[in-house]
């Protein structure tokens, strides 16, 4: 492994419990009497709607059997003491741009990932604020006293290893996981604990005989290959702790262009899935096109049912903006995405945008298509200005509505 990779420290830092600890900021802020943190306390909706779900618990209610994704009519049945708490997305967005704010003071080394957990590569800071472990002690004591709210922070030598080492054990804690600690630290956990391994891979590795971490940084490729393709190599790297992307401090409000669908039901078809891609990938080719751009960068957003945000990206060979291609290249990520849990959010975000095009013609490619499907984004576009966008619609989008932009 590269030298400089082994040498990184790498942070990764994360609001414990955030949702639910934010809204008793909130309500404390307002005059509330108790901290909810300390009753039986979940953050949900209407239980009379789809959104009457438990989207974040209080300790006191997990110990009554309380899980997040459940409906609050199950929640309040194993806890008949339980209140539940509207969100506040509004006031979630201030409290994490507050937490990203102090963060940002110490190093402009730093990638947010969410609303509320982000990396930093601490590296070159070092030598100004001392050992890393002490540095995360002084973070965390200044979070709290400033805002008022617990973090756990992961140390490694990558971003892989830090975010599992911030998740070893919750809340308030600090956690190590060193390049050497790998093999003692991660390989005796559950292999549904590593990063990225979902609820149903993880059901497949375990009827394979791959039961632990361990288990799979030591499989062989060979017959992984014949379950899981490509991934094979990249689960196995991961089990190992292996990980070379960098930390990347590209504003996470300016990355690109982007749109996202909030589903009005859990969705797990591949099929249903594509045709919300190709409605976002219409949608954001034109916006592209008028902003006279072009993507480099492909990138599918998902989150599911619990509100986990997991995304995939592809490189292109030659920028583009049109629409066939953002789309058959979106295709092509979620397939790679793939075993996933029920969505509830899917995203198309375009990275990488560049002002000119330079296209390196492949002898396998017939050049006049891609000059026709240019030409055809064009008329397309002109009929859509004039007559509106519902003027040229494909059939089978007729059924799927974009939502709002988010332009990264």
């Amino acid at each position: 492994m590269d030298m400089v990779v082994m040498n990184r420290i790498i942070m990764h830092i994360d609001v414990n419990n955030a949702f639910l600890s934010w809204t008793a900021i909130e309500l404390l802020n307002k005059g509330y009497k108790y901290d909810i943190r300390n009753s039986y306390a979940v953050i949900g909706g209407d239980p009379s709607k789809r959104s009457g779900i438990v989207l974040a618990k209080s300790t006191p209610a997990k110990k009554m059997g309380v899980v997040t994704g459940e409906t609050l009519y199950s929640a309040k049945k194993k806890c008949p003491s339980l209140r539940s708490y509207p969100s506040n997305y509004r006031f979630y967005s201030e409290m994490s741009k507050k937490f990203i704010d102090i963060i940002k003071k110490y190093t402009p080394d730093l990638e947010q990932m969410s609303i509320d957990e982000c990396f930093i590569d601490y590296t070159s800071v070092k030598k100004l604020y001392g050992n890393e472990i002490e540095f995360a002690k002084k973070l965390q004591k200044e979070i709290f006293d400033t805002l008022g709210f617990t973090v756990n922070i992961g140390i490694a030598n990558n971003k892989l290893c830090a975010k599992m080492a911030s998740d070893f054990s919750k809340p308030n804690k600090i956690h190590t996981c060193y390049s050497d600690e790998v093999k003692k630290k991660m390989w005796p956990l559950p292999v549904g604990e590593l990063f990225g391994v979902g609820r149903k891979t993880s059901e497949k590795l375990i009827n394979l005989g791959i039961k632990t971490i361990g288990d799979l940084a030591n499989a062989d490729i060979v017959f992984l290959r014949k379950y899981f393709k490509n991934m094979a190599g990249v689960m196995i790297e991961k089990a190992n702790g292996i990980d070379n992307s960098l930390v990347d401090n590209t504003d996470y409000e300016q990355k690109g262009i982007g749109n996202e669908i909030t589903l009005d039901h859990d969705v797990i078809s591949k099929t249903e899935l594509y045709n919300y891609l190709l409605a976002l990938a219409e949608h954001v080719s034109v916006r592209l096109r008028r902003s006279n751009k072009y993507a480099g960068v492909v990138v599918v957003v998902l989150k599911d049912k619990f509100f986990k945000r997991r995304s995939h990206q592809k490189k292109l060979v030659n920028a583009t903006n049109n629409t066939d291609e953002i789309y058959k290249t979106a295709k092509n990520i979620l397939d790679e995405m793939y075993p996933i849990e029920a969505v509830r959010l899917i995203g198309l975000r375009l990275d990488n945008l560049l002002s000119t095009y330079n296209h390196q013609v492949s002898m396998f490619e017939d050049i006049t298509i891609n000059e026709s499907n240019r030409e055809l984004d064009k008329v397309l576009d002109q009929l859509k200005s004039k007559y509106g966008s519902k003027i040229v619609k494909k059939a089978s989008l007729i059924d799927y509505h974009i939502g709002k932009d988010v332009d990264k």
